[in-house]
């Protein structure tokens, strides 16, 4: 069966892969110039992981599980206010890799066949009949499918043409600012795997291990107008985080605006109506776009990629259209309500003045065995 997959980021070629393994004729479209992903860390969770197992694909990710201790979030000053035990919370339902984004991306697509991937290729549209689907580029149809997955991201354009109707997106009126660096020499804090929450600006600050040689960090906090430069933002954050826990300043200065990423956040405005439409179906952001804050968007593509994989297992043309209404029931609940969860974890870390002085109180008195719980619960998904 001819199978075209438009986008080859994390989900799309993860996707691209189980397809192709299956033994359908796939095709993998991008509209980068060369296949790469750029960025800091990333996180895949245990559900993530359990994905790629069943895509063959967690072997080498696996090697990245980060072994934490005490975690959960702490005030802008570092001290405790949710409290979780991040070896337990492992023991029950498995440990989340964090590695590079960049070798996330060459891990997962190094199975992939070089005549499969056609780079500098963007698709505009598509045309479906009840014999297949014309996949459109820019200068007119590129490819002829039986199947399309659209993996084409946050701002999908296929999305856009499958649900007219539909708002879109929206920004949350937060930004993103992520940056990695070297780990400095003889660096001991207990703030890895930490998230420090600030009741007066509502801004967040987390850090986490990447390998045992580097850090990635990140920050979320208002955005007024269009997102600044790497440069203007490293300024501002410093500027709002200079009576913060004194690690914080210290990795932000550290690191070059080089590698700094800037992004306004934003989120589907509201869930999709299905994910798929005949014989075309929805992966990742261009699905289920949602906040970073639980860390479950590349896990939920992957979920996608696995779940799309076995749906199409063994499928013929003519039961195209089934096939993906069955991915649709399994994945859209699911997905939802991790998108629905990562807006409310976006509210609750954000707000400031006398709900965040409540909420502050109310996470000091959660015990540590019920936060771990709760972490595992979110970790299963």
């Amino acid at each position: 069966m001819r199978i075209v997959v438009v986008g080859a980021g994390l989900g799309g070629v993860a996707a691209a892969v189980g397809l192709h393994r299956l033994g359908h004729e796939v095709t993998l479209f991008e509209r980068g110039s060369e296949l790469r992903e750029a960025g800091t860390g990333i996180v895949v969770m245990p559900n993530g992981l359990r994905a790629l197992d069943a895509l063959g694909l967690a072997e080498d990710v696996r090697g990245h599980v980060m072994r934490a201790g005490r975690a959960g979030l702490r005030d802008w000053r570092g001290r405790p206010l949710l409290v979780t035990d991040a070896v337990q919370a492992q023991l029950d339902v498995g440990a989340p890799a964090l590695l590079d984004r960049a070798e996330l991306h060459r891990v997962l697509r190094a199975p992939l066949p070089d005549g499969l991937v056609r780079t500098a290729t963007p698709v505009e549209r598509l045309e479906p009949d009840a014999a297949g689907v014309t996949v459109i580029g820019d200068g007119g149809p590129v490819a002829r499918a039986d199947a399309v997955i659209a993996a084409d991201g946050i701002g999908s354009k296929l999305r856009a043409q499958l649900f007219p109707g539909h708002p879109g997106l929206r920004r949350t009126g937060r930004m993103d600012l992520r940056g990695m660096l070297p780990r400095p020499p003889g660096l001991v804090t207990d703030l890895l795997a930490c998230q420090l929450v600030d009741r007066r600006s509502g801004a967040m600050f987390g850090l986490f291990p990447v390998g045992e040689d580097r850090l990635y960090w990140f920050t979320d906090s208002v955005l007024r107008g269009d997102p600044p430069g790497a440069d203007e933002a490293r300024r501002r954050m410093l500027a709002l985080m200079a009576d913060w826990h004194p690690l914080v300043k210290e990795l932000i200065e550290a690191t070059p605006p080089g590698d700094i990423y800037v992004d306004p956040i934003a989120r589907l405005a509201e869930p999709l109506p299905s994910f798929a439409a005949g014989r075309i179906a929805l992966l990742g952001d261009a699905a289920h776009a949602m906040p970073p804050d639980l860390g479950q968007g590349a896990s939920q593509a992957f979920e996608d990629a696995a779940a799309l994989t076995r749906h199409l297992t063994g499928a013929e043309p003519a039961g195209v259209a089934g096939r993906l209404l069955r991915y649709d029931a399994e994945r859209r609940p699911s997905a939802n309500q991790i998108m629905r969860a990562a807006s409310r974890q976006s509210r609750l870390t954000s707000q400031t003045g006398a709900a965040a002085w409540l909420r502050d109180a109310l996470l000091r008195a959660v015990p540590t065995w019920l936060a771990t719980r709760q972490l595992a619960a979110l970790w299963r998904a």
